[in-house]
């Protein structure tokens, strides 16, 4: 694609993935509330949170392989159709076991997005500016992170269906807007290039397999986080939902002005792999500061400072792999995708294990898989660098 066309994707990429994201992101708040009006348990309620993740892992590499054989567009949007669907499907739900079901049906389907928009990223970019387009689509997240929540938190005290139904047109606007807008990435001569590479795992192959399993290391390491820091905030230092949904707020600003205005330049300066290694000695120095948590102020600077890390990492790690892959973008995409969501199924098991046994142990265990990962990125770089010898 020419650089004028690049400059055009690009933008209404970003906006395409902060629509999906503000979409998903209005019914955070209210899921748990809405499950509850249904005679929902804790244990049913973390099922429902759980099944939507399963589906990811298992559905976004096969989505990732189908747009690399019949292109980027359809898929994306069979994806956003499926969110939409999704989202009315729930304002007009009647029992429990309707949530599980639509639950599984939007997992299924929404999983095309992620790994069609990043391959989609990856058709568009040079290797040398892939980085900053993947930093774009990361700020993108979570800037839909950032106020979806806060859209979803206000229109329930109407009624808790009303966020569902403000989703859903959210996402109905983003289907209509890539259907007329956007234009193919994946070109019928690339499709035949890529279209005897798919498997699931076509993309796990050689010294990428190791950064796959960093990613999914770094993955638990988060959703342990996420799971369990509204108690430890509580504990330590008296924070409301109010308070803590301003510093998720923060936190996430501080990810997104990072991955928005400065992963690419570091990246072009230094390469993918500098900045993950700086993305993880951020986290894990974050990671070990929310111990010392004791206000709302700290507490906002330390998970951003673990924001800004974190925020380091996801583009970095996509960029690299989507340089170094031999199999299709979408498959890369996808499988990192369905790697992103294994760690999403287990973090929070075991973040409430660890928080049980001790409070700030979800954190020094932070630390701990923190290097980890980095010590799986140095086993990367070597077997690459043996490679390359070779």
């Amino acid at each position: 694609m020419e650089q004028n066309q690049t400059k055009k994707a690009l933008p209404i990429l970003f906006l395409v993935m902060f629509l999906v994201m503000l979409g998903f992101g209005i019914i955070i708040p209210v899921l748990p509330f809405f499950a509850q009006s249904f005679g929902a348990t804790s244990t049913q309620l973390g099922f429902l949170m759980a099944v939507y993740s399963v589906m990811q892992f298992l559905f976004a590499p096969v989505w990732g392989g189908i747009s690399d054989r019949i292109g980027r567009k359809p898929v994306m949007l069979i994806g956003i159709l499926g969110l939409a669907l999704s989202f009315f499907a729930f304002s007009m739900a009647g029992q429990l076991w309707e949530l599980f079901a639509i639950r599984i049906v939007a997992g299924i389907l929404s999983s095309a997005n992620m790994p069609t928009v990043t391959a989609y990223v990856a058709d568009i970019t040079t290797p040398e500016n892939r980085g900053k387009g993947m930093g774009m689509i990361g700020a993108a997240v979570g800037l839909g992170f950032i106020f979806g929540p806060a859209v979803g938190g206000i229109a329930s005290k109407s009624s808790y269906s009303l966020p569902f139904l403000i989703a859903g047109i959210s996402s109905a606007v983003t289907f209509l807007f890539v259907l007329f807008v956007l234009k193919e990435s994946h070109t019928p001569d690339k499709r035949g290039k890529s279209a005897a590479k798919q498997s699931r795992w076509s993309a796990f192959g050689g010294s990428l397999s190791v950064i796959y399993i960093m990613n999914f290391v770094v993955s638990v390491s988060m959703a342990g986080l996420e799971t369990t820091f509204a108690y430890f905030g509580a504990d330590k230092a008296g924070l409301d939902t109010v308070h803590l949904g301003y510093i998720f707020m923060i936190m996430g600003f501080a990810g997104a002005l990072v991955q928005g205005g400065l992963i690419g330049r570091l990246i072009k300066k230094f390469g993918e792999g500098a900045v993950i290694q700086m993305g993880l000695v951020i986290s894990a120095i974050g990671f070990g500061l929310i111990l010392l948590t004791s206000s709302f102020w700290t507490a906002a600077l330390y998970l951003s400072i673990f924001g800004i890390g974190n925020g380091f990492m996801r583009p970095s790690v996509t960029a690299l792999i989507s340089k170094r892959t031999t199999a299709g973008q979408g498959s890369a995409s996808g499988l990192l995708s369905s790697f992103d969501s294994l760690g999403r199924i287990i973090g929070p098991v075991v973040g409430g294990a660890l928080y049980a046994a001790g409070k700030g142990l979800p954190y020094i265990s932070g630390v701990i898989l923190s290097a980890v990962a980095l010590a799986l990125y140095y086993v990367f770089a070597g077997r690459d660098r043996s490679k390359a010898t070779a």
